[in-house]
């Protein structure tokens, strides 16, 4: 279950989401200078550097002989670093940054990176921070927790139930969750009067189901009358 929170400029999460810093390409070639890359050192290199003091070099610095390279940004000490200076090789990322681009090259690279291959300002920010966020924001309608939350296993029995009492956006979920079809403002509108003739009938269903399936039914309504007054979108996952 889950809402498209960048339908709504209520969601604190849109404007980072939004915001892209970042696109990965299998080739950078024409985008050099706004490439991302790591500083090498091959350890080969390294110790021709040191090759009276290699030893020193890799205690002071914590490195493994064993490897074949290592990342200057290991090294912690500013005269070994001096010294590594002329070897370092550049191995790049696949990452460009378009910040460094003029707007119309920034698009280009978007595009050619499809939306699976970007970083945007909010992959960014850690993970605490974000269930903070979440926590605040009016779109997170999972106690919240998120935008996004659980219906139940792939056994649930309530679309067999919500079928009975012409429930049909309930009663459709499995099938929903299959195709991710995004559903509007009007469904989110018969949800919500759909989980209101769910919250009536369960009982007579029995204690079990009112029991297994009244906390889903309660979260289904919170999401449809949100979405319903945000004019977002949801879906089943």
């Amino acid at each position: 279950m889950a809402i498209c929170e960048l339908d709504t400029d209520d969601s604190l999460c849109k404007k980072g989401k939004q915001t892209i810093l970042k696109a990965r390409l299998g080739s950078i070639e024409g985008y050099e200078a706004a490439a991302d890359f790591d500083e090498v050192i091959k350890t080969a290199d390294a110790k021709k550097a040191f090759e009276s003091d290699w030893e020193g070099f890799l205690k002071r610095n914590r490195l493994d002989a064993e490897r074949e390279s290592f990342l200057l940004s290991k090294v912690k000490k500013d005269e070994d670093i001096s010294k590594l200076r002329p070897f370092v090789q550049r191995e790049y990322t696949g990452w460009i940054s378009l910040t460094k681009l003029p707007e119309d090259k920034a698009v280009e690279v978007v595009k050619k990176a499809g939306p699976d291959n970007i970083m945007t300002e909010w992959d960014t920010v850690p993970l605490d921070e974000t269930n903070v966020i979440c926590g605040k924001c009016q779109m997170s309608w999972d106690k919240g927790r998120g935008c996004i939350g659980s219906f139940g296993p792939d056994n649930s029995q309530l679309p067999e139930i919500a079928k009975k009492h012409n429930c049909a956006i309930v009663a459709r979920i499995p099938e929903l969750a299959k195709s991710r079809e995004k559903l509007g403002v009007e469904d989110a509108k018969k949800l919500a009067e759909e989980c209101k003739v769910l919250k009536a009938k369960l009982p007579e269903e029995g204690k079990g189901p009112a029991h297994r399936y009244g906390g889903v039914v309660d979260r289904l309504e919170v999401l449809a009358d949100l979405c319903a007054k945000h004019g977002a979108r949801f879906y089943f996952i």
